[in-house]
C-alpha cells in the first residue's frame, strides 16, 4: 500500500458521492478504511479516505481520463444494481463497489461481478467479503442462466471486458437480456480477440460502431484508451 498524505481538508472536487477529481486524478471513497485492492495510493480527505483510481490498471479508470464528456458520465450512481462481465481480479470492481455501495453497503447497491477464471473467482471472493452487495460469480458471459439467478431486476448499469472471440454479441445478448431501458452499457473493445481484415484496426472500431448503432442501442461515445490500454476502445451506450 503506498500512503499519501493526511489532510483532513476536503481536496479536489466532488463528482458525486464516493468520487473525487483532483486534476486528472480520481480517487474513490475507499469501503474499507486502511485497506487497499491493488497496491494503490491512499489518502485522507475531509473525514474519509480516498483510493486513487489507477487509469493504467483499469480500462473504466482510463475512460474516465479519456471521454469528452463529464466524467461522472460513465459511471453507475449510488445505490445502482451493476453487472460486470469479465471482473478479472477485482480492480476496476472495487472502485466501482465503492461507489455504488460504500462501507458496509450503506449506499444500498448491488454489484454482481463475472468472470470465468476461478484464480479471478478466488480474488473476487476475498474482496467480497469485506464488501458487503459485491457478488462474486464464476460463469461464461455468453451463458445466462447462472447470471440470471442473481439478477432478479434488470441493471442500471451493465460493463463488458471479455477479451474472446465474438465480444460484439456477447455484449448485444447481456445488455438485451439483463440492461434496463436507459440503463448504460459500456464495452471494451479488444482488438486482438477480433477477427479483421486488412482494412486494421480503426475500421474494425468503426464496424462495431455501426454494428451497436444499428442494434438498437443509443451509442453516446467511443473512447480510444491509446497510452493507458493499447489496441482497446471503450463504447458507451443507452439501452433504448
Amino acid at each position: 500500500m503506498a500512503k499519501g498524505r493526511g489532510s483532513r481538508r476536503p481536496f479536489g472536487k466532488e463528482m458525486m458521492p464516493g468520487l473525487r477529481l483532483q486534476g486528472r486524478t480520481a480517487w474513490t471513497e475507499n469501503a474499507t478504511p486502511g485497506e487497499d485492492v491493488y497496491g494503490e495510493t491512499l489518502r485522507k480527505g475531509g473525514a474519509e479516505e480516498w483510493r486513487r483510481w489507477d487509469p493504467r490498471r483499469s480500462k473504466l479508470g482510463a475512460g474516465l481520463m479519456r471521454t469528452e464528456n463529464e466524467e461522472i458520465s460513465l459511471l453507475p450512481k449510488a445505490g445502482s444494481r451493476v453487472l460486470y462481465l469479465g471482473a478479472g481480479h477485482g480492480t476496476t470492481v472495487s472502485h466501482l463497489h465503492d461507489i455504488i455501495c460504500g462501507a458496509d453497503n450503506h449506499r444500498g447497491g448491488r454489484l454482481v461481478a463475472v468472470d470465468l477464471a476461478p484464480r479471478c473467482l478466488r480474488d473476487l471472493n476475498y474482496l467480497a467479503r469485506s464488501r458487503p452487495g459485491l457478488i462474486p460469480l464464476l460463469a461464461d458471459a455468453r451463458k445466462h442462466s447462472m447470471i440470471a439467478a442473481l439478477m432478479p431486476y434488470r441493471a442500471d448499469w451493465l460493463f463488458q471486458d471479455v477479451a474472446q472471440a465474438s465480444q460484439v454479441e456477447i455484449f448485444l445478448n447481456a445488455c438485451e437480456r439483463f440492461l434496463r431501458t436507459g440503463g448504460l452499457g459500456l464495452f471494451s473493445l479488444k482488438a486482438a480477440s477480433e477477427r479483421w481484415d486488412d482494412e486494421g484496426e480503426r475500421a474494425l472500431f468503426d464496424k462495431v460502431a455501426t454494428r451497436l448503432s444499428e442494434s438498437g442501442l443509443e451509442l453516446l461515445e467511443s473512447i480510444e484508451l491509446a497510452g493507458y490500454e493499447e489496441h482497446h476502445m471503450l463504447f458507451v451506450c443507452r439501452m433504448i
